[in-house]
């Protein structure tokens, strides 16, 4: 069991006391002194190790089966003995642009408080010190730690948010920029422009994949921070009602940058899309023209290669420069015309 405790700790009026190292002990002290509270710290616990919690808290089973198993959309449980409440921190990788999601579990009580973290995101040590030295905060009790943890994960939110803005900002500029991911002149140009349009609209679906991971995070996350905004939510202070409301307006912050972001996407991939259309279209036109211009030679061709004997001019000694001549005239004067309208 102490592989999995990351800490536990008693706090009095605001201010970490020594006690047992059992955290049954502990919260056994914690609750014969009225005052205080126990701050119990897990990360991935077994079914095996979480069962000693439960029965030494009162856990309810619903709430150990959610803790136990990860993939939780975040949200706010009441039970008779306790409050449960989900969180997905979120993390950022702009090398490979990737957001990943972890999950913590905050059960609070009667004078106890236990965070389950499971997955990837920032450990709660630094929530852990910062409450520490603003004893006038921490002195409020468990609801004090569920405000903390619940601002860090939230801010943090914010802090990606921003990270995304900055990559789709680089990525936009990328897709319109004036070679447009074009390849090079030549022959193989063509096939070059084809591959680079598909790796550009493929980055552009990978980005609105993680932006749909971060909304998976933030967005069911709002309805439980407008319920503990409100009045009458068990083992919440009232007198926190206005920290739990601020950290509500940098969520739906953060959730209005994140929905801004998928729209632009979207309108970036619709424009990428729009850009490969146009050179589609220019190059059928060149294709087009050029295919005009070989149309004529090979109908004059194909019809004097016919081998009637009194077809015109058969017999004239100029008649074959001439043909060459007016097959060439059309060809350039087509030529000139198709340079003219810009489809060569």
């Amino acid at each position: 069991m102490p592989a999995v405790i990351v800490d536990c700790a008693i706090y009095r009026d605001g201010r970490r006391t020594d006690g047992p190292a059992d955290f049954s002990d502990a919260l056994d002290e914690a609750r014969s002194q009225g005052d205080s509270f126990l701050w119990l710290g897990l990360h991935e616990p077994t079914r095996h190790e979480f069962d000693l919690v439960r029965d030494e808290f009162g856990l309810h089973p619903l709430a150990i089966e959610d803790a136990l198993h990860a993939h939780q959309r975040p949200k706010l449980e009441v039970y008779d003995d306790s409050l449960f409440m989900v969180l997905k921190p979120v993390e950022y990788e702009p090398e490979g642009d990737t957001v990943s999601t972890g999950e913590l579990m905050v059960f609070m009580g009667d004078s106890f408080v236990v965070t389950v973290r499971h997955g990837g995101g920032a450990a709660l040590s630094a929530v852990r010190q910062r409450l520490e030295a603003e004893p006038e905060v921490l002195k409020h009790g468990p609801t004090a730690v569920l405000y903390a943890v619940s601002d860090a994960v939230v801010d943090h939110y914010i802090d990606i948010a921003v990270e995304l803005q900055v990559d789709l900002e680089e990525l936009e500029a990328d897709v319109f920029s004036p070679s447009g991911g074009d390849g090079a002149p030549g022959s193989s140009g063509s096939s070059r422009a084809s591959a680079s349009a598909s790796s550009t609209a493929a980055r552009i679906y990978n980005f609105k994949r993680q932006v749909l991971e971060f909304r998976r995070a933030s967005g069911p996350l709002a309805a439980p921070m407008a319920r503990l905004a409100s009045a009458g939510v068990p083992f919440v202070h009232d007198h926190s009602r206005p920290f739990f409301r601020d950290v509500n307006d940098h969520l739906l912050r953060a959730n209005e940058q994140v929905e801004g972001l998928d729209r632009l996407l979207s309108d970036i991939l619709s424009a990428h899309l729009a850009q490969m259309g146009v050179r589609q279209n220019d190059d059928m036109r060149k294709i087009s023209a050029w295919a005009a211009m070989a149309a004529v030679p090979t109908l004059v061709a194909g019809i004097y290669g016919m081998n009637f004997m009194d077809m015109p001019e058969l017999h004239y000694a100029w008649g074959y420069p001439a043909v060459i001549g007016f097959m060439a005239v059309v060809v350039t004067a087509l030529y000139r015309q198709f340079k003219r309208r810009g489809w060569l």
